[in-house]
């Protein structure tokens, strides 16, 4: 749906620019002579305005055009407005949450075909990216960046462990764990029972997740391919992500999420008076930069 939006605008933008430009370059100026041989003769102004006399068409094109344009602008290069649909992310972004995301953290794309027109960064780990979903790109997915290209990733008794990339022959590095710390129950529910709150050391980042206590996990080994990133949901065992449909190619990537501009909660029941889709409250404490 976002990637109609931007053809939508990338649209408009060329209609009502191409209208305008068309009467600027060859309409205008006829009428300026036709209206300059029809002037009384010894008129002291040789300057004819047409802005007045222009189509209504034309001069509605004129209004829209800086509109469409700015914002197809701002859009596609700069920062896209998404809301968080689901709970796959607590506690690091909550459903009714409304984001930001930076589009030119790693690449500037042409807004149509998502080609890469200018490199202008490299994923981290631990960021929380937006990308078009590799099974249904008319999607878009957010998860947090947790394998890069090469390396090789195992998930084990719900803990995750890294490998750093490795020629063949060569003696390859033990998997690393990621650092956990447990911060005990937390306040939100699965099911009736309350999940277990951890803080993870990525890196450089710490950040907080969700595992449900009573899931059982297996051990299971991702190698990432070059080109492609290794994704999960901060709500561990409540999350479709890398573990069940594959890698993220590095042509899928929208951009980071960086900001949480606005965020509501829907709590109305079906039997309320007012529908269920018009917000209960608003979260102002959520409002801020996106960890």
């Amino acid at each position: 749906m976002a990637n109609y939006f931007s053809i939508f605008l990338v649209a408009m933008s060329a209609l009502t620019g191409g209208v305008w430009l068309v009467y600027a370059l060859f309409y205008a100026p006829k009428k300026g002579h036709e209206a300059a041989a029809m002037a009384p003769s010894g008129s002291s102004s040789n300057i004819v305005s047409t802005d007045a006399e222009l189509p209504v068409l034309v001069d509605n094109c004129k209004q829209f055009f800086p509109i469409f344009f700015g914002v197809m602008i701002f859009r596609s290069f700069i920062y896209e407005p998404f809301q968080i649909p689901s709970g796959s992310m607590m506690p690091t972004l909550l459903e009714g949450d409304f984001i930001l995301v930076e589009k030119f953290s790693y690449g500037l794309k042409d807004p149509v075909t998502r080609s890469q027109i200018i490199d202008t960064g490299e994923v981290e780990r631990g960021d929380i990216v937006v990308f078009k979903y590799p099974l249904d790109t008319n999607i878009d997915y957010i998860k947090r960046v947790v394998g890069l290209p090469g390396e090789t990733i195992i998930y084990s008794n719900k803990q995750v462990f890294i490998q750093a990339p490795c020629e063949p022959g060569q003696l390859c590095e033990r998997p690393q764990p990621v650092q956990l710390s447990s911060e005990g129950d937390s306040e939100f529910l699965q099911r009736g029972v309350a999940l277990d709150l951890f803080t993870e050391q990525l890196g450089e980042l710490e950040h907080q997740i969700l595992r449900h206590p009573l899931n059982a996990s297996a051990a299971y080994k991702y190698d990432v391919p070059e080109g492609h990133y290794f994704v999960l949901g901060d709500n561990r065992d409540n999350s479709q992500d890398s573990r069940f449909w594959g890698f993220v190619p590095q042509e899928n990537l929208v951009g980071k999420a960086t900001f949480i501009w606005m965020s509501f909660d829907f709590e109305r029941a079906e039997q309320d008076f007012l529908p269920t889709w018009i917000p209960s409250s608003v979260r102002f404490k959520r409002v801020g930069s996106i960890h």
